[in-house]
């Protein structure tokens, strides 16, 4: 090993950094506020607490396909964290939804800054969805 790491001095760095990466949001995820959804678990809160569902996608990829009931807010808003057409669902759970569950994780977090209650992000969003064979409409 440590004949391959002086030979290899370079590979060996890049190894090491990408272990503290994925070690870091490991540890970072677990100790988040922010929770992310299964589709089933999605669902659950959908159908149990009559959850808000915010899609963040573009408006023409929402057009191509969103989930039954989803409303979609204008990106400039969400770049601005400007939440104040969603004022009446602040104690309303809120399911934020985006192409594959990334962005929707950054405007969860200004979503809970501006005070709402409780956000959570859908998992794999709306790729997971789709994935799982639940439905959408156009």
């Amino acid at each position: 090993m440590v004949e391959f790491v002086t030979n290899h001095y370079i590979l060996a760095g890049l190894f090491a950094a990408l272990l503290a990466a994925l070690i870091y949001t490991t540890v970072a995820s677990q100790f988040s506020s922010l929770k992310e959804l299964s589709t089933h678990e999605a669902t659950l809160l959908m159908n149990k607490e009559d959850a808000y569902i915010l899609d963040i996608r573009p408006a023409a990829e929402f057009k191509k396909g969103h989930i039954l009931g989803s409303k979609q807010i204008k990106a400039e808003l969400v770049t601005k964290g400007d939440f104040s057409t969603l004022e009446k669902f602040k104690d309303k759970p809120i399911i934020i939804v985006c192409a594959m569950g990334m962005t929707s994780k950054r405007t969860a977090s200004q979503m809970l800054k501006a005070g709402f209650e409780h956000v959570v992000t859908l998992k794999g969003g709306i790729n997971a969805w789709q994935g799982a064979n639940l439905p959408i409409t156009k």
